[in-house]
């Protein structure tokens, strides 16, 4: 998933909650929250993954 895409779903996840919040909907507004944290658990993810790849990549190029 990109990074792009991370931050749509994180976007998406803040106007859930503003929503429900808006609206006194608890239910909605705590959806929001879950896939705003899904979405930094992603991002977190991808950027572990890019610095574990570029360590490999230094220690197989000595």
């Amino acid at each position: 998933m990109s990074e792009l895409q991370n931050k749509a779903d994180e976007l998406g996840g803040k106007v859930k909650e503003a929503a429900g919040d808006a609206v006194g909907n608890d239910d909605l507004a705590n959806q929001g929250k879950g896939e705003q944290a899904a979405s930094k658990v992603k991002q977190g993810a991808e950027d572990l993954k890019g610095k574990a790849t570029e360590t490999l990549g230094k220690l197989t190029d000595k």
